[in-house]
């Protein structure tokens, strides 16, 4: 068991013939309680600061862990919301095709129902060219009898 200030204050030595000088050893003894003394409170007080600095160590710690928890974390969002940015752009481009073909399709369909308009268009515009000018020739050639002559005679 360790000594204590108060061991070596109350320690009392046997007198002995020719023995050491009592008030030098009470003075030593008083001398080594002072430097027992202290140096228990200098242990005591960096007992403290062991303690403390565990304490504050054991936070750190915490907060490492915490910080590389959330980095872990942060990572895996970041990479989901990565893979959810491609798939939405997949799906965009997806759309976006399939859209372009519809427009294209539709085009086409028009492109194909104009030209048979036109087609359609140019086939009357010749019937009626042709009853047009059959009608003017017919005309004409009514002119040109002489029925006219003896129309005007008479």
């Amino acid at each position: 068991m360790p000594l204590t200030p108060m061991d070596i204050h109350n320690k009392e030595f046997s007198r002995a013939l020719r023995g050491y000088n009592q008030d030098e050893v009470n003075e030593f003894l008083d001398h080594v309680i002072k430097d027992y003394e202290s140096l228990i409170r200098e242990k005591k007080n960096l007992e403290e600061q062991v303690s403390q600095l565990k304490e504050r160590l054991a936070h750190f710690e915490n907060i490492e862990d915490s910080l590389s928890k959330s980095i872990v974390v942060a990572q895996e969002t970041a990479e989901e919301v990565k893979a959810n940015a491609r798939k939405e752009a997949q799906l965009i481009v997806k759309e976006a095709e399939k859209n372009a073909d519809r427009i294209v399709n539709e085009a086409l369909l028009r492109s194909r129902e104009i030209s048979l308009e036109l087609e359609n268009m140019q086939k009357q515009a010749s019937i009626y060219r042709a009853r047009f000018r059959a009608l003017i020739q017919a005309q004409l050639e009514m002119l040109e009898t002489n029925d006219w002559d003896k129309l005007v005679e008479e």
